[in-house]
């Protein structure tokens, strides 16, 4: 097999597309706006509140 030398264009396009792959991408970055309280949520039901604070039953009366 003899092998062939490639010829300008072809070292052209292959360089090109080495660069292409190469190059960094401009990346668009999103805020991330959830960092808030949801829009809606449990607020004043018993179960939403942290364990240590619901020892105290409501039904218990005391």
């Amino acid at each position: 097999m003899s092998r062939s030398e490639p010829t300008d264009p072809v070292i052209t396009a292959v360089l090109a597309a080495a660069v292409d792959q190469a190059w960094p991408r401009p990346v668009v970055v999103v805020a991330d706006e959830s960092s808030g309280p949801p829009a809606w949520r449990f607020s004043g039901r018993w179960w939403a509140k942290p364990a240590n604070t619901r020892r105290d039953r409501p039904w218990t009366g005391g």
